[in-house]
């Protein structure tokens, strides 16, 4: 299942993202924040149907806030220790997608205080997604405005200044050959390309078509052992995958790219509940708490599609969209749950709210707050890169974090009765 996703984010997903971001103009922190976040979030999405309307508990909030910490420090760790690409990282996306995560978090929190979900709170979680993809949506503006009124007093946003003067003439040379797309892009766009304008004049004097190959045959045999070896054992789902979705790579299937994205999205959510299902088993063959399960192996599970996708960007260099994707996805996740909660309270089952257990609310709050506090400053600190370093601190703080909860759970710190799996 972890090749599975892992080939599904690398031939199908990401490269429908990147059809996507360039049709729509996006920079690569916006494209990280919406349309990557969505989709490698899809099983949390289906996990809170699941808890609201099949299960009726709420597995879908647990889920959720549970594997919260493991994205923003294990998936952050996961970047910067095994790529090998050093990554730049923007000021103002991180600070805009913290703060926003910040604000849906305490949203969902102040919510289930009570234990209730009535229909205006799960109104009110979409109209504050809906707030967030507007903000994005004028991102460009917003973050100049921010930079000239902040620029100062704060160095990171002095330092963004300057790289933007630096790079001004030749913004203003582009403008003349492609004003749609610099009218809607930051000067981080060109996301997925590296060429410089003078590349993409000859391009475009030399034809369109001349562009790209496709790339080779998925069922090309690999030279090396091990790659060999590998693609003999994830060739059923190298053939499943090429039967049902359109490679949009692929000059023929190229406009296909949303049948792409929404599909690969959904082949996603179906491997990782296979692969959460078979941790499960794992925790219960072995008699494992199941809140240390939560904790650690199901948190993990339920994001390993938002691992492996910032994994393959940050060693293509693209820092802030790793970054963007992991703080984002989290803010889909939180604000996710007010779908289901508003259609079973606003058209299913009007008469009664959607009851959900609020037990360790303030553990998780006071813990939410921090890792969204503490990997802010780590980033700062570490002179705004992302590489090894502050991965191995990211994940010093993770597996502390993780220790001292197991502990927590087990009763060893704290008076809490132990919950075997399937006990």
């Amino acid at each position: 299942m972890f090749m599975a996703v892992s080939i599904v984010c690398d031939d199908y997903f990401l490269p429908s993202l990147e059809i996507i971001s360039e049709s729509l103009g996006l920079s690569q922190d916006v494209a990280g924040a919406t349309f990557m976040a969505a989709g490698s979030s899809a099983p949390e999405l289906v996990t809170a149907f699941l808890g609201v309307f099949v299960t009726k508990g709420d597995i879908g909030v647990s889920t959720i806030l549970g594997s919260a910490i493991y994205n923003l420090l294990g998936i952050c760790a996961a970047c910067g220790l095994l790529s090998s690409v050093v990554s730049r990282l923007s000021c103002w996306p991180l600070f805009r997608d913290c703060f926003a995560y910040a604000i849906s978090a305490a949203a969902v929190l102040a919510m289930i205080f009570d234990s209730r979900i009535y229909w205006y709170e799960g109104a009110s979680l979409l109209l504050i997604y809906a707030l967030y993809i507007l903000v994005l949506c004028f991102d460009i503006k917003i973050n100049q405005y921010i930079m000239k009124k902040f620029s100062p007093c704060c160095t990171c946003f002095a330092k963004a200044m300057e790289e933007n003067t630096e790079q001004q003439p030749l913004i203003g040379w582009k403008e003349e050959c492609e004003p749609l797309i610099c009218r809607q892009s930051r000067t981080d766009s060109g996301i997925f390309h590296d060429e410089s304008d003078f590349s993409q004049l000859s391009i475009s004097l030399h034809g369109l078509d001349e562009i790209s190959e496709d790339p080779p045959s998925v069922f090309t045999i690999p030279e090396a052992d091990l790659k060999r070896i590998l693609w003999v054992l994830s060739l059923p789902i190298i053939t499943l995958l090429y039967l049902t979705t359109p490679d949009c790579r692929r000059q023929f299937w190229k406009n296909w790219f949303m049948v792409t994205f929404f599909l690969s999205a959904v082949w996603i959510s179906a491997f990782t509940y296979v692969l959460v299902w078979m941790v499960t088993t794992v925790g219960d063959t072995l008699a494992i708490p199941e809140t240390v399960m939560g904790l650690t192996l199901l948190a993990a599970g339920t994001s390993i599609p938002d691992t492996i996708a910032s994994v393959l960007v940050a060693r293509k260099g693209k820092g802030d969209m790793a970054m963007s994707n992991i703080v984002g996805s989290n803010v889909f996740d939180m604000l996710c749950l007010g779908l289901p909660w508003f259609i079973k309270t606003a058209f299913i089952d009007t008469s009664a709210p959607v009851e959900v257990n609020n037990s360790g609310l303030t553990y998780t709050a006071i813990s939410l707050i921090c890792s969204i506090i503490f990997i802010f400053l780590a980033v700062h600190l570490n002179g705004w890169k992302l590489d090894k370093k502050l991965g191995a601190i990211c994940l010093v703080m993770y597996l502390a974090f993780v220790i001292v909860s197991i502990l927590y759970e087990l009763g060893v710190i704290g008076n809490n009765p132990v919950k075997v799996c399937g006990g």
